[in-house]
């Protein structure tokens, strides 16, 4: 099985794969029955004699070459228009801008609007995504829309669709990138045009229900904090989360500080301006990618985490 269709252009997809798959099936099974019949057919009956001399036969390597190479050209041409259609976005498209950073994806919009981790688009809307890493290689793949590309270090790559299916779908990250490279996904949501643009200008509505510790704990498993940070007190990549407030924590320049909610709204918006020792510089800004609720909530998780 495919997978659910979620895009215009994931019928084409899978339409084109199954006629390779049944092609090819049909010329094994040909290619099995003709070595089989031709080993019985042509098998030794008697000791002494031989096989008939059996010369070339025009027609047929016409055949077996003429048949196969139109074909492929058939295939060429098919995949190639499927390939332009799906590749070029329409005028009319969405602009988002997708940055890969090891191990999350950055999403910013026209308006100035930045998230992290969940992509929200209009259903029936075509959408182009232009796509840059700001490390190493990474992939875009959203598979209900049979939409895949890498995503290269100082390049700009397109990927465009047009959602059909409103609701969640899944997005990986389909080139491996290091040790979380299994933990770098992000949620597409394909909105009615209504809740998309109330999305736009409010954010997320649970946000604003939701008791600020869940919202933290919301934010740790879906924005990448989780890829460095544990919450058991073991070593990660970056410090535990765990008895984090409250701590005092060293620096590599050998000054220290009492861990409060100012030091964590620095670390999340100015990651270097503080290096703990023993680890290294690597964690990327959140400067603009987290609203105020958010902010908020992992302030108040980390605080829980005793």
């Amino acid at each position: 099985m495919l997978g659910p269709q979620g895009s215009a252009y994931a019928n084409d997809v899978d339409v084109l794969y199954m006629f390779l798959v049944w092609l090819s099936v049909f010329f094994f099974a040909l290619i099995v029955f003709l070595t089989v019949y031709f080993a019985w057919k042509y098998r030794r009956t008697k000791e002494g004699v031989l096989t008939p001399n059996i010369s070339h036969n025009l027609a047929l390597e016409l055949l077996w070459s003429v048949v196969p190479l139109i074909i492929v050209m058939g295939i060429f041409f098919w995949g190639f228009n499927d390939y332009v259609r799906a590749s070029v976005a329409p005028n009319d498209a969405i602009e988002i801008h997708v940055t890969a950073k090891k191990w999350l994806w950055t999403f910013e919009y026209a308006d100035g609007t930045r998230t992290i981790g969940n992509l929200h688009v209009p259903v029936n809307r075509p959408v182009r995504l232009i796509l840059t890493s700001e490390d190493v290689l990474h992939d875009f793949y959203i598979p209900s829309m049979r939409q895949k590309n890498d995503v290269i270090p100082g390049r700009f790559v397109e990927l465009t669709f047009t959602p059909t299916v409103p609701g969640r779908h899944q997005v990986f990250c389909a080139e491996y990138c290091g040790k979380s490279h299994s933990d770098m996904m992000a949620n597409l949501f394909v909105d009615s045009p209504e809740v998309y643009q109330k999305w736009l200008e409010e954010g997320d509505p649970e946000l604003q229900t939701m008791p600020p510790v869940e919202v933290g704990k919301m934010v740790y498993e879906n924005k990448g904090c989780n890829s460095c940070h544990s919450i058991d007190g073991s070593k990660n990549t970056g410090p535990s989360f765990k008895g984090l407030y409250g701590r005092v924590e060293k620096f590599t320049d050998g000054s220290s500080i009492t861990v409060d909610e100012n030091y964590i709204m620095e670390s999340i918006n100015n990651p270097q301006a503080k290096i703990v020792a023993g680890y290294e510089p690597v964690m990327p800004t959140f400067q603009g990618l987290l609203r105020t609720p958010e902010l908020r909530g992992i302030i108040a998780y980390i605080k829980e985490l005793k």
